[in-house]
């Protein structure tokens, strides 16, 4: 009788997980396609578009923090059965789009030009950087709803639907860039030679594909909530629901303000790695955006252990909450150990993919395999974080983050580049650092909750 529990709570667990690995693989291939396109054209256009990605992070970690309150209040009226408070807190999540969305479209548009001078970007290229920024946060709203309502979907256990709107983002976002970012040019296929149209565009015809793409995204994913049998805001009262707001707002706050002082830690992390030069700046956003594809089942497994957590905590089951860190957190640990010994064996060619520069090889080829050691212990630390964000406890993960962020990180970087010149290996020396950290205070967590994981959620 176990055994079929563990079967198919396997099953589940994977049935949630796997569409957003694929959302996550389909997403990172595309950033790879992305850094492959713009570093052909040079390693000032791969430093350009690279140095202000962490602004990226930090604007969509800021609104992934209000999708987490709703998808823990969603997840847990799930498993209480309530399908109609989960239908109302979609339309507070539909509100918090507009607000939150207008909001930051106003202020990435009026900040683009300071942003790139607040990064320490070489002058040389803070123009086309400026441009690029101000791109690809016109559709700012959409992108919003893209990231808010897919937590919303998911926190229903409908995974599926965010992977299918990502896949088609990203498949708008490569057609456009092929035909956008080179110019007119002859190509051969199986031996005939034709004549591709190309707007020529560079760096900027980058950032229109980009932004086209996720100007798409958000339309179709509102068009899908809304026609969603489960969680659609139709027929709910377009105003301000309290009952709703309070307890997601308890949830997302702690996280706003984790995913803030993370984020804004990977802007200080970034600035500094900046003024090492443009080889550092292009080794780390190569060295980036390798490691991202690495850390696809570790998300993909959070989102699952976040919704199950939630149902398993909204029905107030123990014992499924213990069955399911028995199997969400070996499965988690062999895969990130196979993740990052394939990491630190193809470490060289992958980076080879985007810079033909052999210093930039060199240099990401050695942070990229000294992360790869870390990456089991990170994957730990990310389930035990998804199941206390499912059950509603956001503060100590706060905590955790930021001290880890600013008191190893941070503070370690600015010893080792400014004070010590020890250049980008000491940056991601500190990196690995912090998550280390990470690991012994989440494992600490867990042991201390180990007889009753629903206490993870006090």
């Amino acid at each position: 009788m176990k055994a079929i529990k563990d079967r198919l709570m396997f099953n589940t667990i994977m049935g949630l997980a796997w569409p957003t690995m694929l959302e996550h693989l389909m997403h990172t291939g595309v950033s790879y396609i992305d850094t492959a396109m713009v570093g052909s054209l040079g390693t000032a256009a791969t430093a350009a578009v690279g140095s202000t990605t962490t602004i990226n992070w930090l604007l969509n970690g800021t609104i992934s923090a209000i999708g987490v309150g709703f998808l823990s209040f969603i997840a847990r009226s799930c498993g209480a059965g309530d399908k109609k408070a989960a239908s109302r807190a979609s339309m507070q999540a539909v509100i918090s789009v507009l607000v939150a969305g207008s909001f930051f479209t106003i202020l990435t548009l009026s900040l683009s030009g300071i942003i790139p001078v607040w990064m320490q970007v070489d002058e040389s290229i803070r123009p086309l950087a400026a441009r690029y920024f101000f791109i690809i946060y016109l559709p700012m709203l959409p992108r919003t709803a893209s990231i808010i309502f897919g937590t919303v979907l998911r926190a229903a256990g409908d995974t599926k639907t965010p992977m299918k709107v990502g896949i088609i983002v990203n498949l708008i976002n490569v057609a456009l860039n092929f035909l956008l970012i080179y110019p007119t040019r002859i190509i051969e296929i199986a031996g005939n030679s034709y004549t591709m149209f190309g707007a020529g565009l560079g760096v900027t015809g980058a950032a229109i594909a980009s932004a086209v793409a996720f100007l798409w995204g958000g339309i179709h994913i509102t068009a899908v909530l809304w026609r969603h049998p489960m969680v659609s805001p139709k027929g709910q009262k377009f105003s301000l629901d309290i009952q709703i707001l309070r307890p997601c707002v308890k949830v997302s706050f702690p996280n706003m303000l984790q995913m803030f002082g993370t984020s804004l830690g990977y802007v200080a992390f970034a600035a500094m790695i900046n003024s090492l030069g443009e080889i550092s700046t292009a080794a780390h956003t190569i060295a980036n955006t390798v490691e991202s594809a690495f850390y696809i089942p570790a998300y993909g497994m959070q989102t699952a252990a976040a919704t199950l957590s939630g149902n398993a905590y909204g029905a107030k089951d123990k014992n499924r909450m213990n069955r399911l860190a028995r199997m969400f957190i070996p499965i988690e640990i062999a895969l990130m150990a196979v993740s990052g010994s394939v990491l630190f064996l193809l470490a060289p060619r992958l980076v080879m993919i985007f810079s033909k520069s052999a210093d930039v090889i060199l240099l990401g080829t050695t942070v990229l395999r000294m992360v790869a050691v870390s990456e089991p212990f990170y994957g730990f630390s990310i389930i035990v974080e998804g199941m206390m964000i499912g059950m509603g406890n956001t503060k100590k993960p706060f905590l955790f983050s930021v001290l880890g962020m600013w008191g190893v990180r941070i503070i370690g970087t600015f010893i080792c580049t400014s004070l010590l010149s020890l250049g980008l290996v000491s940056a991601w020396a500190c990196m690995i650092a912090h998550n280390l950290l990470l690991f012994c205070l989440y494992l600490m967590c867990f042991i201390k909750a180990r007889k009753n994981l629903l206490e993870m959620g006090k």
